[in-house]
């Protein structure tokens, strides 16, 4: 069995904000529980007070994919697609 390495950094909102495009709080919440965004940790006991960050290497990961994807549709629209594998007749 593989044990994941830990982040070695812990993000608090305002950076993971910057660091996402400035996506709202309520916004990352509703991501976050359909499984399309990291999950948050709690730091302390009340999450309401803001004791939550979030593991910077996910959140680069997930940035990365992120580019990785509009890379793609690009390269999809650039070969004669519309960026989702249909072609114009």
């Amino acid at each position: 069995m593989r044990i994941r390495q830990m982040s070695k950094r812990l993000l608090r909102f305002p950076e993971v904000q910057a660091r996402v495009g400035g996506y709202t709080r309520e916004w990352l919440g509703r991501l976050e529980k359909q499984g399309k965004f990291p999950r948050r940790i709690k730091i302390n006991g009340s999450s309401r007070q803001g004791g939550v960050a979030w593991a910077e290497d996910e959140i680069d990961a997930w940035v990365k994919a992120k580019m990785q994807g509009r890379e793609q549709e690009t390269a999809g629209l650039q070969g004669g697609g519309d960026g989702r594998g249909h072609v114009a007749a």
